[in-house]
């Protein structure tokens, strides 16, 4: 199928933008990847009048260190957080993460923030994003605020962001001494969306768990949070018993676990305690190198 006919602008300042937005409301659209909007177009799931082009905004690119963080522009190609020394050095989750995202041909279009805005509940950068406590930051023409990640998704396709802001970066804090990070999924195949995937940041000490944000993807409409996993392995080291422990726990994080056209909620939570077992097993491998 084709798209619907629509109108373009190409911006080349955020105020290009705004414009486009005052004055075609929700029919417009911004595009950049276009790895999820173009294809939801030529199905028809998707038919905005007007697609506002904001590759041409030099001040959206960008990867560089500030105030503690890393601060990675919303034109960050995927590609760019496998083979940027910043992101390997400060945001090792995010190098982590970026193999596992589709196809190659996709991760050198697709950008971070369109994968963030976007809120694909199987997508990778969002659960990473909250495991690292990112702060995602958006403006209008009524001011830029920051976003927790925490408070960012809300649901299948739908986030924080207000019909008039558009999201200009993000800030992962910058890995300290001490902290760990670990990332798996489980896919049929390399690049089909993951039935299960699992992001987590932590620290390892006396080869005891500290301080973990275990989130979870594709179980849920938004990325989970782990919390009462989190609590039952903080102080507790790494064992048979352990992954037990964090095997009962995550009846509770993950007792409302959504099937899919592709798996059932029994498989997607037997996959889940998989994902457990190895993602804690990285942390005490990176602790012992």
């Amino acid at each position: 199928m084709k798209a619907a006919p629509f109108d373009y602008v190409r911006a080349t300042a955020l105020d290009d933008v705004f414009a486009a937005f005052e004055r075609h409301g929700d029919e417009a659209k911004i595009v950049a990847g276009g790895q999820s909007l173009m294809p939801m177009m030529n199905m028809r799931l998707a038919a905005p009048t007007v697609l506002v082009d904001i590759n041409h905004i030099a001040e959206l690119n960008g990867i560089a260190e500030t105030d503690g963080a890393l601060r990675i522009g919303t034109l960050t190609r995927h590609r760019e957080l496998g083979a940027n020394a910043l992101v390997a050095q400060h945001a090792p989750l995010l190098k982590m993460a970026a193999p596992h995202i589709a196809h190659p041909a996709i991760r050198n279009r697709g950008t971070v923030g369109g994968s963030l805005s976007h809120a694909d509940p199987a997508a990778e950068l969002p659960a990473c994003a909250i495991a690292s406590d990112a702060l995602i930051n958006v403006t209008s023409r009524r001011g830029a605020r920051a976003i927790k990640a925490v408070d960012f998704f809300l649901g299948t396709f739908d986030t924080a962001i207000e019909p008039d802001e558009i999201l200009v970066s993000v800030d992962v804090p910058i890995i300290g001494t001490g902290e760990r990070v670990a990332f798996d999924e489980l896919a049929r195949r390399q690049g089909d969306y993951a039935i299960v995937g699992l992001a987590a940041k932590g620290s390892i000490e006396d080869r005891k768990f500290k301080d973990l944000r275990l989130v979870f993807f594709s179980v849920a409409d938004r990325p989970i949070m782990a919390s009462e996993t989190n609590a039952a392995l903080e102080g507790r080291d790494y064992s048979p018993e352990t992954i037990k422990v964090a095997e009962a726990a995550l009846e509770a994080d993950l007792g409302d676990i959504d099937k899919d056209l592709h798996s059932t909620a029994a498989t997607k939570g037997h996959l889940a305690r998989v994902l457990i077992g190895r993602v804690l097993s990285q942390f005490i491998a990176d602790e012992e190198q």
